[in-house]
């Protein structure tokens, strides 16, 4: 089988739900019996299915053929510093089922190794189809990942992962391909294809959570660097006599608005603000946002501090790729606007003008399944690229 047309054919399907081989035809510029079997052979996949009959132009009413979203399912999972979440999803983004887990990643591999594999089974169990149609996994880590060996995470970031890998645990248990990239990148891929960025092709995913990180949109593709480094923006030192960060500099950005950073501001002012919501209570990033979002002054000045922080950064990031939009993800997008107009401001002061003026901030709707979700949407754009992959024998 032609793999380009083949590749070129299923994509169009997937755009656009439903199409007739003739129109496909037309707009490839192939002919319609070449078109025909390609079909044919993609008829035999189940990933495309004869749908029913299109508007006549003065002949018979052509049969039109559809992507069939339910064909096959994929895992994504985000292996955050703190969390493990995984969400099954068809091959339309859409959730099938979704599990979550507190965990101490960063200290203890072989146990997010066992609550990985226990949430991705809970989750095909919750969906209850057939096993056959899991198509692959997508995971996302909270580190860098070198290209050359992507089940391995950097050590200096995760020092307690040394010597161990992602993949061949999972291949063994759901023997089907898996996939791992930076978890920042990933948020970037769920909002082209789901979120804020649809229709977008330059722009910038910044993760505020534990850590700090970016996923360049470039072009519509991710830009990794020659390392796979690119995008660590939580390791710019804005404040060189600020905290020691775990990559050896000071003052990284990360060490000022990571979640455990924010939590620390937080209570470091809760004498000057006594009469605060937060005081008393139980004081975590969620408190903090909650209390934002209530306009409690002492959670408006921790999300303000943590704004024109990010603002430096964003301004450096605005004046040197010019993108269409900054999206703000992670933990601290709950604050939303109360977030967004500081970050704004802080911006404004430290760019040109039309450097600002293109790039719209703004925050991501696709909440705290965002990263998983584009864990599982980075095999979908795999698949598509290369059907090859998950057609198998039916492909030749």
């Amino acid at each position: 089988m032609d793999d380009d047309l083949t590749r070129a054919v299923l994509n169009v399907v997937w755009e656009r739900r439903e199409i007739s081989r003739a129109e496909i035809a037309r707009d490839s510029g192939r002919s319609r019996s070449t078109i025909s079997d390609v079909v044919g052979r993609l008829l035999g996949t189940e990933l495309v299915a004869e749908v029913g009959s299109g508007e006549s132009r003065g002949g018979r009413r052509p049969i039109l053929v559809g992507f069939q979203d339910q064909a096959g399912v994929i895992l994504g999972v985000d292996v955050g510093a703190t969390h493990i979440s995984v969400i099954l999803t068809d091959l339309r983004g859409r959730t099938l089922a979704w599990r979550e887990r507190a965990h101490a990643v960063h200290s203890d591999p072989k146990g997010a190794e066992t609550i990985i594999t226990a949430l991705g089974e809970a989750c095909l169990a919750e969906w209850n189809g057939e096993r056959s149609r899991l198509m692959g996994i997508g995971v996302a880590v909270p580190s860098p990942v070198d290209p050359g060996s992507p089940d391995r995470v950097i050590e200096r970031v995760l020092p307690a992962w040394r010597g161990h890998g992602l993949l061949d645990r999972l291949d063994t248990v759901f023997g089907v391909p898996v996939f791992v990239d930076n978890d920042a990148n990933l948020g970037a891929v769920a909002e082209r294809w789901w979120g804020e960025a649809v229709g977008i092709d330059d722009f910038v995913y910044l993760k505020v959570a534990t850590g700090v990180g970016a996923g360049l949109m470039i072009g519509g593709e991710i830009h990794r660097g020659a390392t796979g480094v690119a995008g660590e923006i939580g390791h710019m030192a804005i404040d060189p006599g600020g905290p020691e960060c775990v990559c050896g500099n000071s003052g990284c950005l990360a060490t000022l608005v990571g979640t455990r950073q924010l939590v620390d501001r937080a209570r470091d002012l809760l004498d000057h603000f006594p009469n605060s919501a937060l005081a008393g209570g139980d004081l975590d990033i969620r408190a903090i946002e909650d209390a934002a979002l209530r306009d409690d002054p002492l959670a408006l000045q921790v999300v303000n501090e943590a704004a024109v922080r990010l603002g430096i950064v964003v301004a450096g990031v605005l004046n040197l790729l010019n993108p269409g939009a900054v999206i703000i993800g992670g933990s601290l997008a709950r604050a939303g606007a109360r977030l967004v107009k500081p970050l704004r401001e802080a911006v404004a002061t430290r760019t040109l003008v039309d450097s600002a003026a293109a790039s719209e901030i703004r925050t991501s709707e696709l909440g705290e399944r965002a990263v998983a979700l584009g864990a599982a949407t980075h095999v979908l754009v795999t698949a598509l690229a290369n059907p090859r992959l998950f057609l198998g024998a039916s492909a030749e």
